[in-house]
């Protein structure tokens, strides 16, 4: 019998973000069922799904297309007049999405983007986006979360070639040592790659059992700051303030930055990931504690 290496899963799924990223910039008819420009919306979700939904409302509000919000399903405000809501799912069966949308079913429209066609979700919600080529074996959530995002980026009219290639540019490299070895990580974003920078810390967590944080690059000095020390690194996504790099270098952490796609760098992180988890023995696909979907008792 053949050994199953640790992670095996996870290191096709990230692989493969370039691939899914393009069928998702190609989805027109999907695209078509995401709110229309100057409706007024709330995104929902759960973990990574949270994450993606709020680097979504982020980047539609920051666009034009009309406020929108982001809420973790379990804490929702939905009473609030919106014109509809997107309940973000890899597996459709996450019992705060599935109460939620139960909830407000008939009195708000919903549209669903969900990756298991097969989910109870799908014939609840009144529009379903489905990314079946996007889902997953592993735990740990890569490419469902990323080829959503990129799905949401493209309905906003984005060209995500650059990003495309930027992803490719990540998985034909390779990292140092270093950045899968350190003691501590905090990851930083502003405006939509906040969500990505929790969605980071979020993953190497899961991954690896490691101390990671995340935050508004601009709050970072007003205390976690304290934490930066040497073999600590602190990883911004996307454009930094200016001073910062400086300031956390005098700590004598390492600042990190790639001058790429945000969404890109995020596939970096993915790779960080699982080779420090397979490094310390683990298995990403299998994470300690973790399920594919949390499904709660009744």
């Amino acid at each position: 019998m053949t050994d199953v290496q640790p992670g095996v899963h996870m290191r096709t799924e990230l692989t493969s973000q370039p691939e899914t990223w393009a069928k998702a910039a190609d989805l027109r008819e999907a695209q078509a069922q995401l709110p229309a420009s100057g409706a007024r919306i709330a995104v929902v979700g759960c973990g990574t799904s949270w994450f993606i939904a709020q680097s979504y409302a982020a980047r539609r509000e920051s666009a034009g297309f009309g406020e929108t919000d982001a809420y973790a399903a379990s804490e929702a405000f939905i009473d609030r007049g919106y014109d509809a809501v997107v309940a973000l799912t890899r597996s459709g069966t996450t019992t705060e999405v599935l109460e939620l949308v139960d909830r407000i079913k008939g009195r708000v429209p919903t549209i669903g983007v969900i990756g298991d066609p097969t989910s109870p979700l799908v014939s609840m919600v009144d529009e379903a986006v489905l990314l079946p080529f996007a889902d997953e074996k592993s735990v740990v959530q890569t490419r469902f979360a990323t080829t959503a995002l990129a799905l949401f980026r493209a309905s906003l009219g984005e060209d995500l070639t650059g990003a495309i290639a930027d992803a490719e540019a990540v998985l034909a490299a390779t990292d140092d040592d270093g950045l899968r070895d350190a003691e501590q990580y905090t990851f930083i974003g502003r405006g939509w790659t906040i969500g990505l920078a929790h969605e980071a810390a979020l993953k190497l967590r899961e991954s690896s059992q490691s101390w990671t944080e995340s935050y508004p690059s601009m709050d970072y000095r007003h205390g976690p700051i304290a934490i930066a020390a040497p073999g600590r690194v602190t990883w911004q996504f996307g454009e930094a303030p200016e001073g910062l790099a400086a300031q956390v270098e005098a700590t004598g952490a390492r600042f990190v930055q790639h001058p790429i796609d945000p969404m890109a760098d995020l596939v970096r992180l993915h790779r960080v990931a699982l080779d420090r988890a397979v490094s310390r023995g683990l298995d990403p696909d299998q994470p300690r504690n973790l399920t594919r979907s949390v499904i709660l008792d009744a």
